[in-house]
């Protein structure tokens, strides 16, 4: 009996599982592969930014109005929330979809705590941790599969998630005027 060519996920869209074996494959003939993403920032005015991405319409980043922004998207930390609740969500998808579970739903709530005082270095910039201090997800995943082996699902993405691993360990940064 051949696989279906789709995926089904109980509520979630269908995922081409041929084109995940595919991706699998692709990531065991080459583990070395690298792939460099890119994004151009450019400042609107206040605090808002237009962040281009591909060739997507630009991804807005504003800070609230407590921060003096206009409130009209996520700020950065926030944003980065976001991208690392989307990053462990999709791992967590796709690795269901390998294993041959069926997700009826799948929702992450995520908390980061961080001290905003040093206002980006104009404020009190006395000797203290910078960033994110401690972030809390928690995943609310309902499958065809017992709890022990949604945690353990969890505990694997986790492990492999690009972003949470970003989150995570130190990361060689660079930045200079050009």
């Amino acid at each position: 009996m051949s696989e279906p060519a789709t995926a089904l996920t109980g509520c979630l869209a269908p995922i081409d599982k041929t084109g995940l074996d595919g991706l699998i494959e692709q990531g065991k003939a080459n583990p070395n592969a690298v792939k460099t993403l890119k994004c151009k920032t450019v400042a609107e005015g206040r605090f808002r930014h237009a962040n281009y991405i591909r060739d997507l319409e630009p991804y807005i980043v504003d800070e609230p109005p407590g921060l003096l922004g206009d409130d009209t998207a996520p700020n950065p930390s926030e944003a980065s929330l976001a991208a690392l609740g989307s990053c462990v969500a999709v791992g967590l998808h796709a690795n269901a979809i390998a294993r041959g579970i069926t997700i009826q739903s799948l929702e992450l709530a995520l908390e980061g705590d961080l001290n905003i005082t040093a206002v980006w270095g104009t404020g009190d910039v006395s000797e203290k941790p910078v960033g994110f201090t401690d972030v809390r997800i928690k995943v609310d995943m309902k499958a065809d599969c017992p709890q022990e082996e949604i945690d353990a699902l969890i505990a694997h993405v986790i492990q492999w998630s690009p972003v949470f691993n970003t989150f995570s360990r130190p990361v060689n940064m660079v930045a200079e005027a050009v």
